[in-house]
């Protein structure tokens, strides 16, 4: 296989006028889509044996030849995060080697050299490897890292950075102990290289960024967030990932004196929240997000909590509470007094509360409200375990269901 691709690079570099901070304007035909999308894997649970009933697995990993239908993935996405088509109509890259040895001057055939070129690309991994990056790995748009096929680590030095950029799935990725980075010069494109400060050390960082997927991903143990997503971004679906031994697990929102985050709309599906976490599954501010038929099997301080008036939709999840009789409250709202907060738009609607486990629902409910944080269909609580069995990073071999 060819270490590297041949590349045709254009004369402009990626913009943050191309990141739409926008909200989605018809909710509703979001959720009719995903509807459409979840009766679909009803009915074919009858004849395939490998269906789950969670609409994004059944879209591809029935396909034994799933490796030479790559690009099916990107049709598979549900919820705010949908339209992210990233690297659907590129090449592919195969990154041969793990090394990061200059973030200024990348060597073709490694992951960094790969994402921030300016063609879309869909990017795999030759073999095994353990990517230990020395500076944040800032991704150019259009961008689609597979690791399927592959046990693919990014570990041990920053982590990954969406910064500016839009459409980008990031799928089938172990992410862990992220350290922080910066005080450096690191290249974001084939023209351009700046120098960045100090990073939070966070698994994933989308800074005003849209149009952004992360599936299947295993994340634990970085310096700060698993997954943030701040400063104007949106149209973000995170699915299907097993999520570890960490604190802040996840914060959507810059600042509550930011209000560009109002726009902000994130689709949380099909996650399992697993042993070791803490808070913030996740921590909202402004916007509206959608949080559906996850997992909750452990906390040690609350799972959804957030401030600045933001629109929660709780939907079909489990929430396991802990032993510990003072920490069994799902819900956190942070930095109000009640006269406040009763005001904010939380609710809980056929979640599955076990354990002592309860969420303390606020505001009038107005439809309009939850309607923008709406985007797909929930299936019943009690199908939870099922639907996020495999979450996290796959083991796929060729030629054979993923």
């Amino acid at each position: 296989m060819a270490a590297c691709l041949v590349f045709l690079f254009v004369l402009f570099l990626p913009s943050p006028f191309l990141v739409s901070s926008s909200p989605v304007h018809d909710p509703e035909s979001v959720i009719e889509q995903v509807h459409r999308s979840i009766n679909e894997s009803r009915r074919n649970l009858g004849y395939l044996s490998c269906g789950t009933g969670n609409p994004i697995d059944d879209c591809w990993r029935c396909d034994p030849n799933w490796e030479q239908n790559r690009h099916r993935l990107a049709d598979c996405a549900i919820g705010f995060g949908k339209n992210a088509i990233c690297g659907r109509d590129g090449k592919i890259y195969v990154v041969t080697d793990p090394g990061d040895y200059d973030a200024v001057n990348p060597k073709p055939g490694t992951l960094r050299h790969a994402v921030i070129q300016d063609e879309p690309l869909w990017i795999i991994f030759y073999r095994d490897m353990t990517i230990r990056l020395k500076e944040e790995l800032i991704m150019n748009s259009f961008k689609t890292i597979d690791g399927r096929g592959a046990s693919v680590h990014i570990a041990g030095g920053p982590c990954i950075t969406i910064q500016f950029v839009s459409n980008i799935i990031i799928h089938g990725i172990n992410i862990h102990d992220c350290k922080q980075g910066g005080n450096a010069m690191v290249r974001d494109s084939p023209q351009h290289y700046g120098w960045r400060t100090l990073s939070d050390g966070d698994g994933m960082s989308i800074f005003g960024g849209s149009h952004v997927w992360v599936d299947h991903c295993s994340l634990s143990n970085c310096k700060d967030g698993l997954i943030d997503a701040i400063h104007g971004s949106t149209a973000i679906t995170i699915s299907n990932n097993y999520m570890t031994h960490h604190d802040k697990v996840m914060l959507l929102g810059h600042s509550d004196s930011y209000t560009q985050d109002k726009n902000m709309q994130v689709t949380i599906a099909f996650n399992h929240f697993g042993e070791g976490l803490v808070q913030r599954m996740p921590r909202c501010r402004h916007g509206y997000f959608h949080v559906v038929n996850n997992d909750y099997t452990h906390w040690e301080m609350y799972v959804i909590g957030g401030s600045a008036n933001p629109t929660i939709n709780s939907q079909g999840n489990r929430f396991l509470a802990p032993n510990d009789r003072f920490n069994k409250e799902v819900t956190k709202h942070e930095d109000a007094p009640e006269s406040e907060w009763k005001n904010w738009n939380w609710r809980s609607e056929g979640d599955l509360m076990m354990n002592g486990a309860f969420f303390t629902p606020s505001g009038a409910g107005a439809s309009s409200s939850y309607a923008r944080a709406s985007s797909l269909g929930a299936r019943p609580s009690s199908l939870v375990g099922t639907i996020t069995s495999t979450a996290g990073s796959l083991t796929c071999r060729k030629g054979s269901h993923c």
